[in-house]
């Protein structure tokens, strides 16, 4: 007779699990909405139970053994069965219920999303929100995340994707650098003048700025005064006085509607990307991503 798993045994899995895949305790335990030592000790009790050691730890990282590599795919196996019987339940719902698990940019997530989320929930209040914002890449499969609003075309075959609205650059500047320097007039004007970039978390690559020059479309990368690795931040430089920088136009209208930034060279902005929204497989029929992603078409309109 095949001996049935104990709750303790199942907790110490998924934490060891989501340990291995983000790579440490302190990130495991983020996801899980637990303490670091919470997740320290269900593993190590697992490690007792299995008589194994999964994990070589080191100050600065977590390395799985070879028996912890084993068990991490076995394991990932078994809880992608669990979470389709999951999904299974929750489709058989009529309406959305439960918790709704999203991630997006930080850009997207309070400007966009945050405002949005009270209708949202008037409309379906059986359902809870947990949103996590972060501009560094988030695993949907392996930390159960629903629904996540991503920038750019994805690659990533086991998620379904929805395309919602182009991305428009622009350059902007506050009225008093304005007065103070000049409004340039096309985009060689710019080398004239302080600028401000944006530095991706990601990658640590700096933006490339890209304007519409005539029949053509120039790209480059200024020589920056100032650099600042998160958007909001880099509209404030901007309405401060610190210079021209680049933004999509939903992350600057609040500015301009404020009279606190200057569109410029409007007839140089170009689309640079797209705002995408991507879901597993497995949420396909999940009530409630289909009630958000249908929300998601009202928030960002097809052009």
């Amino acid at each position: 007779m095949t001996e049935q798993i104990s709750l303790e045994r199942l907790t110490g899995i998924v934490a060891f699990a989501r340990a291995a895949s983000l790579g440490s305790f302190t990130a495991a335990a983020r996801s899980l909405s637990v303490s670091p030592s919470a997740v320290s000790k269900t593993i190590q009790r697992l490690e007792q139970q299995l008589g194994l050691r999964l994990f070589t730890r080191s100050t600065r990282s977590l390395v799985l053994t070879p028996e912890g590599r084993d068990l991490h795919a076995r394991a990932l196996h078994l809880l992608q069965a669990v979470e389709d019987v999951v999904q299974s339940a929750a489709a058989a719902q009529s309406e959305p219920a439960g918790t709704l698990k999203i991630a997006a940019p930080l850009p997207i997530g309070t400007r966009v999303l945050a405002p949005a989320l009270p209708e949202f929930r008037r409309r379906h209040p059986q359902l809870r929100i947990d949103l996590r914002l972060s501009d560094h890449f988030v695993n949907l499969v392996e930390e159960g995340i629903d629904v996540a609003i991503r920038i750019g075309h994805l690659p990533d075959s086991r998620l379904v994707s929805r395309g919602l609205a182009p991305i428009r650059l622009g350059a902007y500047a506050s009225p008093a650098y304005l007065a103070a320097r000049g409004t340039p007039t096309r985009p060689e004007d710019l080398a004239l003048h302080d600028c401000v970039n944006f530095r991706y978390q990601t990658s640590g690559q700096l933006l490339q700025w890209r304007l519409r020059a005539g029949q053509r479309t120039v790209e480059f990368i200024p020589d920056a005064a100032i650099v600042v690795d998160v958007s909001d931040a880099v509209m404030e430089v901007l309405a401060a006085g610190g210079g021209i920088g680049m933004a999509a136009s939903w992350v600057a209208a609040p500015y301009v509607r404020q009279g606190r930034l200057v569109p410029l060279l409007a007839d140089c902005a170009v689309e640079s990307s797209v705002i995408t929204a991507v879901w597993p497989e497995s949420r396909r029929a999940n009530p409630a991503v289909k009630a958000f992603v249908a929300y998601l078409g009202e928030l960002f309109p097809a052009p």
